[in-house]
């Protein structure tokens, strides 16, 4: 599977990626996230 350098690179971004978004979501932020994408959601239609 891993046979060249390109695919080491991948891998190693792809589990860079899952640990900072595990780290975000222990630390709480998907729901500040949430919030500002619901605030700017109802901005665009006009409710907010």
């Amino acid at each position: 599977m891993l046979r060249n350098k390109e695919n080491r690179i991948r891998l190693l971004v792809l589990l860079a990626g899952i640990g900072m978004c595990a780290y975000g979501i222990a630390r709480g932020e998907m729901l500040i996230v949430l919030r500002k994408a619901a605030a700017i959601c109802l901005e665009c239609c006009g409710i907010g």
